[in-house]
């Protein structure tokens, strides 16, 4: 009776799975604060990804953990011919073809200040920081990317990506906008996993303010005037009104991340036996669907598929 009157559903295909790359043919590495997740060499990135298709799971957005030798200021690694993510990425859509890979457009993790813009004199300056984001989303797009996911909040980027990957050829590779990407303490395990922390500073000079409602409306429009083709709302839990003002009153598919930080609550909470993790991932994947999210991007992906298949139902 409950299943006949249920009013959302959260299946496996509306899933995107974060995994986080390794410069290594191989390696699986432990990141602390995110329990179960890994740094992958190329070989264990593949078998992961194989896996995860084989329990449904078709969308993956990657992220690239950079070696402190390779950072400069302008982020030149992040467009260089030698990019051990760009080869990773080709070697992903040459094996598996029909997977939909996602990237991370910003200079965070290439950046020796470890910010996601230039910084010039202490300042986050945002045009030329513009440049560099358009040669790295053009890099990955040749690389094989399906969908840039510029994460860097510089105003004007969108329009700016998607006017460079036009002219070089790209029509096909979309963009999902991390448009309302609030200045969060969410994010630590995430950066513990990439050591992608700024050096100095922090990034509420371009990250929203949490107290902002309004502010996540005009982002979302003037990203769909600039030719995004997904919005996301970042992080999902403590920001499901945003979602589903974002739902309500935009055109274009609403994604939510299911950050780090809220993986590694219930994960720890679950490992000293004071919550049923399948549960709680459960119902707050599903606060997040109800709220509004098309697409949820999630480190729990794999975990919720694998009960899919094992038949499991919502409680």
């Amino acid at each position: 009776m409950r299943s006949l009157s249920r009013e959302h559903h959260l299946q496996v295909e509306q899933l995107i799975a974060p995994l986080f790359l390794a410069d290594s043919d191989s390696a699986k590495n432990p990141i602390a604060s995110l329990p179960g997740q890994f740094q992958l060499g190329r070989k264990e990135l593949l078998q992961e990804i194989e896996e995860s298709m084989e329990l449904g799971i078709r969308h993956f957005v990657l992220f690239p953990a950079v070696e402190e030798t390779l950072k400069d200021k302008r982020a030149s690694y992040s467009h260089s011919p030698e990019n051990f993510y760009l080869h990773t990425i080709r070697s992903v859509k040459e094996r598996f073809p029909e997977a939909t890979v996602m990237s991370d457009v910003a200079m965070d993790p290439y950046s020796s200040d470890g910010h996601d813009g230039l910084v010039e004199d202490g300042i986050i300056v945002n045009d030329p920081s513009l440049d560099i984001l358009c040669k790295m989303a053009i890099a990955q797009a040749e690389a094989g990317v399906d969908i840039l996911g510029p994460s860097d909040m510089m105003d004007g980027r969108v329009g700016a990506l998607r006017d460079a990957l036009d002219a070089e050829g790209h029509t096909e590779v979309s963009i999902m906008s991390y448009t309302a990407k609030y200045a969060s303490a969410f994010y630590g395990p995430f950066r513990d996993a990439l050591d992608s922390a700024p050096k100095a500073g922090d990034k509420k000079s371009y990250q929203m303010d949490p107290a902002n409602v309004t502010e996540a409306l005009r982002e979302a429009r003037l990203d769909e005037a600039e030719g995004a083709d997904f919005l996301m709302v970042k992080p999902a839990l403590a920001y499901l009104d945003i979602i589903h003002l974002l739902a309500r009153e935009c055109q274009l598919p609403i994604a939510a991340y299911n950050v780090s930080g809220e993986y590694a609550m219930i994960k720890a909470a679950a490992q000293k036996g004071w919550l049923d993790e399948n549960a709680c991932m459960v119902e707050s994947l599903m606060g997040m669907r109800r709220a509004g999210a098309d697409i949820i991007l999630t480190y729990w992906a794999r975990n919720y598929a694998t009960l899919v298949k094992e038949g499991y139902v919502y409680h």
